[in-house]
């Protein structure tokens, strides 16, 4: 009788270590699957983030092309007046426009030699 209760036992032992394992088997499914889960969403998130990143980065240099070309167009218009404006005081007054020059001349010389 001894015998029987204890092979019940070890039986039963037996039964409960294997649906142990079973459960430990489906546990180790699940992590797995959750960790394929959140490996898949930081995929993702780190490609929306690229994607943004890389959105931002053109739009930032197409505003620095556009304000470069306003510069530009800025400058060049500045540089045609002025040279519009040289072009009026020479014509209006020569003879004082090259004693100018001789000064100016002059003085770069001088400073030249220094």
């Amino acid at each position: 009788m001894q015998d029987m209760m204890d092979k019940a036992t070890y039986e039963r032992l037996e039964s409960d270590v294997a649906r142990v394992k079973d459960d430990i088997g489906a546990l180790a499914e699940q992590i797995t699957d959750a960790l394929n889960a959140i490996a898949g969403n930081a995929r993702k998130q780190a490609r929306r983030g690229y994607k943004q990143a890389r959105d931002n980065m053109d739009s930032v240099v197409d505003d620095v092309s556009e304000r470069g070309a306003a510069m530009m167009s800025a400058a060049q218009d500045a540089a045609v007046s002025l040279e519009e404006t040289l072009e009026e005081v020479i014509a209006e007054r020569p003879l004082a426009t090259v004693g100018l020059a001789l000064g100016l001349g002059f003085l770069i010389g001088a400073t030249w030699r220094r």
